[in-house]
């Protein structure tokens, strides 16, 4: 699968600190490989974020998506389970 990022998620991927940057290259290259691999734990959003989907980049970060159509995904926000969420 393709991706691309908002304006926002370029944002907020440029104040993570080095490795988390580098941990979440890593699980979007993983997501272009196989976007449902179990270690992405890709799953839908409900709520304020119903059609939109999250992978996880660490065990509480996490990569925010929506799909555009069955080849491209845009990622529009990366962050904390507390940042995103609430």
């Amino acid at each position: 699968m393709q991706y691309f990022v908002s304006k926002s998620f370029e944002k907020q991927f440029k104040k993570l600190p080095k490795k988390l940057k580098q941990k979440a290259i890593e699980r979007l290259q993983l997501f272009v490989s196989d976007p449902m691999d179990y270690r992405l734990d890709n799953h839908p959003l409900t709520g304020e974020c119903a059609g939109h989907r999250s992978i996880d980049v660490t065990g509480d970060m996490r990569a925010i998506y929506k799909k555009v159509d069955e080849r491209v995904a845009r990622f529009v926000a990366i962050g904390s389970h507390s940042e995103l969420y609430e």
